[in-house]
C-alpha cells in the first residue's frame, strides 16, 4: 500500500530536533550512517573443543557387527592360593580355600593347590599334604614349625613357588587348566538435530563465518557437529552400564573401567614417593615401559613442580620416545612434556576436557585430575607381542557405518525430502570404547 506523505511510517530526521540545537550535519543524519562492525568472531575461551584424547593416546577404531563387543585377557601364569588359615598346635593347618575363579582343576577338588605343592605362608614354606575337601586342605611346615598359624579371619594369599615329591611317587592326578577372563561391553547410540527455517538461510549478518560467508545459520550448525563429536568422546569416557533404564543398557566407558579394574591413585602425585609407589604397581602389572600422562592443571603443575625440584629432566633423566618415531621435537609438537623415572618414561598432556567446568562440574570430583595411558606402540621386549590399549568401536557392515552419521531431510535450498521450510541437518552415531588390560592404566583422583 503506498505510504502517505501526510503520515509516513519513518520520522523524518529534520523534524527530530530542534533547529536551535543545530550544531553539526550528523546530527540530523545520523540514523543513516552504517554502523562499523568488525566482521571477526571473538574466540572468548579459546579453542573450546575437547577431543583429541583417544587419537593422542592411540585408540584404534574398528568396526562392530554384533550388539556388543566381547574380548578376553588371560590371567596370571601364577595364579596364588588365596587361604583362610585355622589355628594348630601340631604343626599342622587346617586351611580353608577361598574361592578362585582363575584356574580350574581337572578332578574332585576345585581349589589352585594339589598335594605336594608348597606354598610361601608369611615367608615359610609349607607342604599340601592332603585336600580333604574341594574347600579345604592340609599343609604341613618344611622348617618344622610346630605352633602352627594363629587363626584369622582375613584371607592370606600364599603364592605356589614350586612341589615337592617322595622318591618312587607318582605324578599328579589332577592339572591344571588355563582359564581366561571375559569381557563385554555394549554400545552407546548418540543422536542430535539441528534446524533453520528457509528464511533464516537467506539472511545476512556482520560476522564472517568464513571464507566470506556471512549466514549466521553455519555457525550453529558448525557448532552443533562440534558438539556432537564431543559427546561421542564424552560417551567412551564417561558412560557406564546400566540395568535401570528400560531397552538401554549403556556402556562401560574409561573412567568406569579404571575405578572397576585399573589402577588408582588416590590424590594428585605431587612427590617422587608417590610416583615411585605407582612404578611398584606398574612392576607388579608387567606393565610397558613408556605411558601418555592426560592431567588436568592441577596435576599438570603439581608434576611441573616435581620435576623442578631435581632439575629440569628429572635431575637429568632423558626420556625415551618410541611412541614418537624416537623424536623429541614431535613429542614436543604436540604438547608433550617427557621425563623417566623407575625404567618408565611419562609422556605429560594437558587434557582440556578435566578443566572444563561446563562439562566436568557435575561429575565426581574425585575422578577427575588424570589418567596415565600404555602407548600402543610399545612391544614387548621379550615376546614381541603388542596390543593396542584402548579401542573405540563403531557399528558398520557393508559400507555402511554408523561411526559418524549425517544427513538432510526438509524442503528449502535443493533438500526436498518433505513439504517444511525448514533444513534439518541429522546426526547419529553408535559407539563404544573397551579398555584392554585395565590393571595397565592408572587412574589419578584428585
Amino acid at each position: 500500500m503506498p505510504v502517505s506523505q501526510d503520515s509516513p511510517t519513518i520520522a523524518n530526521a529534520i523534524k527530530q530536533l530542534d533547529p536551535a540545537r543545530y550544531t553539526a550535519l550528523g546530527d540530523f543524519i545520523d540514523e543513516v550512517n552504517a554502523p562499523d562492525v568488525r566482521k571477526d568472531l571473538v574466540k572468548t575461551y579459546g579453542d573450546q573443543g575437547i577431543t583429541g584424547f583417544l587419537k593422542l593416546t592411540g585408540a584404534v577404531k574398528s568396526a562392530g557387527t554384533a550388539d556388543s563387543v566381547v574380548w578376553w585377557e588371560e590371567t596370571r601364569l601364577h595364579e596364588p592360593q588365596v587361604c583362610t588359615f585355622a589355628a594348630a598346635a601340631d604343626g599342622t593347618g587346617d586351611v580353608s580355600a577361598a574361592a578362585t575363579s582363575a584356574f580350574g582343576i581337572y578332578g574332585a577338588n576345585p581349589s589352585v593347590v594339589r598335594v605336594g605343592d608348597v606354598i610361601l605362608v608369611d615367608g615359610d614354606r609349607a607342604r599340601v599334604a592332603a585336600l580333604t575337601s574341594s574347600t579345604a586342605f592340609e599343609i604341613e611346615f618344611l622348617n618344622g614349625l610346630t605352633t602352627g598359624i594363629a587363626a584369622a579371619d582375613a584371607a592370606k594369599t600364599c603364592p605356589i613357588v614350586y612341589n615337592l615329591f617322595a622318591q618312587g611317587s607318582d605324578h599328579p592326578d589332577e592339572f591344571l587348566e588355563s582359564n581366561v577372563n571375559r569381557f563385554e561391553n555394549s554400545y552407546n547410540i548418540l543422536k542430535e538435530t539441528f534446524k533453520v527455517t528457509g528464511s533464516q538461510m537467506t539472511n545476512i549478518g556482520y560476522i564472517d563465518l568464513g571464507g566470506g560467508d556471512y549466514r549466521w545459520y553455519i555457525k550453529g550448525e558448525t557448532d552443533t557437529r562440534r558438539r556432537f563429536e564431543d559427546k561421542i568422546e564424552m560417551a567412551c569416557l564417561l558412560s557406564e552400564n546400566t540395568s535401570n533404564l528400560t531397552d538401554i543398557n549403556g556402556s562401560e566407558g574409561y573412567f568406569a573401567a579404571l575405578q572397576d579394574r585399573g589402577m588408582v591413585q588416590d590424590g594428585l602425585v605431587n612427590s617422587f614417593t608417590e610416583l615411585d609407589a605407582l612404578v611398584t604397581q606398574m612392576d607388579v602389572n608387567r606393565c610397558p615401559a613408556e605411558y601418555a600422562m592426560y592431567v588436568n592443571t592441577a596435576q599438570g603443575l603439581a608434576i611441573d613442580n616435581m620435576l623442578s625440584s631435581v632439575g629440569t629432566n628429572g635431575g637429568g633423566l632423558m626420556g625415551s620416545f618410541g611412541a614418537f618415531n624416537n623424536d623429541k621435537d614431535m613429542a614436543v609438537n604436540l604438547g608433550f612434556k617427557s621425563f623417566t623415572r623407575g625404567g618408565y618414561t611419562f609422556h605429560k598432556h594437558d587434557w582440556k576436557l578435566l578443566n572444563d567446568p561446563t562439562l566436568m562440574a557435575g561429575f565426581d570430583g574425585t575422578v577427575a585430575a588424570g589418567a596415565m595411558i600404555p602407548l600402543k606402540s610399545v612391544v614387548d621386549p621379550r615376546t614381541g607381542a603388542s596390543s593396542y590399549a584402548l579401542e573405540m568401536n563403531y557399528k558398520a557392515a557393508n559400507g555402511y557405518s554408523r561411526a559418524m552419521e549425517h544427513w538432510l531431510t526438509g524442503g528449502v535450498n535443493g533438500v526436498y525430502t518433505d513439504g517444511r521450510d525448514v533444513l534439518q541437518c541429522n546426526y547419529r552415531a553408535e559407539v563404544n570404547l573397551c579398555v584392554k588390560a585395565a590393571n595397565q592404566h592408572v587412574l589419578i583422583q584428585s
